[in-house]
């Protein structure tokens, strides 16, 4: 049974196209349990929904962060079974914060494919300021785009929120700030804490080696405790602001 709110409607091969893989890898994927099966519609054909969706995404991202098949399978067991697209999507996305910057060259058919939706001009602009892609050629009526595939996903998704652009703005402002605070302490921690410590104890270079290589693949593991935290604790500051305006 598909997951998420709206109504499966992608075929498999729309599916492929959409997430930028093929028909095969969709299968494999579905074949190792890393992609919930779809819903079975007239004709025994198979739809999949926005969670198919952003769960490819998430599982191309790991990868992408080096993690195997079966790292990927343990990470994704450790999920809620009730994540929506928009949740799947800011996973990945933070997911994708850890990594160097992943910018694909794209034209506006390419764009409006991926978005699976024609794209206007407010829309693109509100796109940019989310930071999900920029003009590579800033003259105008240009054609080449540089965007981050995975964010593309969660930005459309906002597109039909309706909130003004400076108030996208102010938010991306706020959340860069933070992220990057977090960032800071987070890494100050690892490096006093573990890293000096562990690299006086143990001079050998392969030993050394290895500890860097388990800092790497603890990333995923860091990103999803901070979603986690983030979101609950959003949802206790939600019901507060809320409640007072009862």
């Amino acid at each position: 049974m598909a997951t998420g709110t709206e109504e499966p409607t992608l075929t498999v091969d729309e599916l492929a196209a959409r997430a930028g893989v093929t028909v095969r890898t969709i299968r494999f994927y579905s074949t190792r349990g890393l992609l919930p099966p779809p819903a079975i519609g007239p004709r025994r054909v198979g739809h999949y929904g926005p969670s198919h969706l952003s769960r490819l995404a998430l599982i191309e991202e790991l990868q992408h962060q080096g993690m195997t098949l079966a790292a990927i399978e343990r990470y994704l067991e450790q999920l809620p079974p009730d994540l929506s697209a928009h949740d799947l999507a800011i996973h990945r996305a933070l997911v994708a914060s850890w990594a160097p910057d992943s910018a694909e060259e794209a034209t506006r058919a390419d764009l409006e494919r991926r978005a699976g939706r024609t794209l206007s001009e407010q829309d693109i602009d509100r796109l940019a300021a989310m930071g999900v892609l920029e003009r590579a050629d800033v003259s105008a009526g240009s054609d080449a785009y540089r965007l981050d595939p995975g964010l593309l996903r969660l930005g459309v998704q906002l597109l039909d929120v309706p909130i003004a652009h400076e108030t996208i703005l102010a938010a991306r402002t706020v959340l860069l700030e933070h992220t990057r605070s977090a960032a800071r302490e987070l890494t100050r921690l690892f490096r006093d804490e573990v890293w000096n410590p562990y690299r006086e104890r143990e001079p050998d270079p392969e030993q050394v080696a290895a500890m860097k290589s388990l800092s790497a693949h603890m990333q995923p593991m860091v990103v999803q405790a901070l979603v986690t935290a983030f979101q609950r604790s959003l949802k206790e500051e939600l019901r507060a602001a809320f409640s007072q305006e009862d």
